[in-house]
């Protein structure tokens, strides 16, 4: 009996008390339009995903499908968001865009991360602005 309570407890706080979210991470020096801006969240959004495991994935998908769009100024704070992502073990994708509109082609627009815990994703975004 004690083994299932235990095995209870801890169900109910993965369930209830964890709580899951995708973050888009977007550089503002490449001067992106707002439609420009959405596509490249959308890409980075799947990409991320398609990365992520399956129980996390479920334990999103059983919420609201939390996603937060975050700001930064250069292709290095990106990168160094996603070299912590990694170190973490956070799914991530880096959107390059094709370059077949507003800007130069493979450049790095967006950082997506998760989804995953919001504490653990929040330690590499806590200090970031939202766009």
């Amino acid at each position: 009996m004690l083994i299932f309570k235990k095995l209870f407890n801890s169900i109910i706080k993965y369930l209830v008390l964890i709580k899951m979210k995708q973050v888009m991470i977007v550089r503002t020096d490449l001067k992106m339009r707002k439609g420009k801006i959405a596509a490249q969240c959308c890409h980075g959004s799947i990409g991320a995903y398609k990365k992520t495991a399956p129980e996390k994935i479920r334990k999103w998908e059983n919420e609201a499908y939390a996603k937060v769009v975050l700001k930064v100024q250069t292709k290095e704070e990106l990168i160094e968001l996603k070299k912590l992502a990694d170190e973490k073990g956070i799914s991530s994708y880096l959107v390059v865009d094709a370059g077949r509109t507003q800007i130069p082609t493979s450049s790095i627009t967006v950082l997506a991360l998760g989804p995953d815990e919001d504490e653990i994703i929040d330690e590499i975004t806590g200090d970031l602005k939202l766009l």
